[in-house]
């Protein structure tokens, strides 16, 4: 199903099908700051196995980050954050940055790698924040299978190529081709992973 959604405005009712579709342990296709994502409610293990078969990965292995809704959000689901780190995250979030911590006790076990760290995003997105924010709980943040192509752009093209492994595909306009940043926050420094549309400048 293909479903239109105000970027700016999201209305309630498109939005009440989505988080239907998410508690029923469905994936959805979705907009954010970057690129369109494949999603589902973190809490969904049959849904997470799910959007790991599609994208042909081991659950454990696959690095796969989440969506929150803000810092409290995110401040959840990692171990305790430094006043430093504290600053880089509320310097940069809501934006296109994916920060790799060290996972809380409230990471399914699912999504926690080897390192027991684990990817979090807040992204500048109204469609992807009032998902969450209404669901209570963080979505799956994975890109979709295959090389990085202008179809992934258009909602129209993802439905063609992608609708019989979502159940949902939302349409909430164009979206981009590049990707977040994705920085390791886990020692003293943060440590650039993925160069994306986020800028990042060393800092002293």
């Amino acid at each position: 199903m293909l479903l239109e959604i105000h970027p700016e405005d999201p209305q309630p009712r498109q939005i009440k099908m989505v988080l239907e579709c998410l508690r029923d342990g469905g994936v959805i296709i979705y907009p954010t700051d970057t690129i369109y994502g494949l999603g589902c409610d973190i809490s969904q293990h049959k849904a997470v196995e799910r959007v790991c078969r599609i994208k042909q990965v081991d659950p454990q292995k696959a690095n796969l980050s989440f969506i929150c809704y803000d810092l409290s959000d995110l401040s959840k689901y990692t171990k305790s954050i430094s006043t430093p780190l504290y600053r880089i995250l509320k310097s940069h979030l809501p934006g296109p940055y994916t920060f790799i911590l060290p996972a809380s006790k409230e990471v399914p076990k699912i999504l926690q790698s080897k390192k027991s760290t684990v990817g979090l995003r807040v992204p500048d997105n109204n469609i992807a924040r009032t998902i969450i924010q209404q669901l209570g709980n963080p979505i799956l943040s994975a890109s979709l299978p295959g090389d990085m192509v202008e179809e992934y752009t258009d909602p129209e093209l993802i439905y063609r190529n992608f609708s019989k492994l979502a159940d949902i595909v939302i349409d909430g306009g164009m979206g981009g081709m590049i990707p977040s940043t994705v920085l390791d926050c886990t020692g003293d420094e943060p440590v650039i992973i993925r160069k994306g549309l986020g800028e990042w400048e060393q800092e002293d």
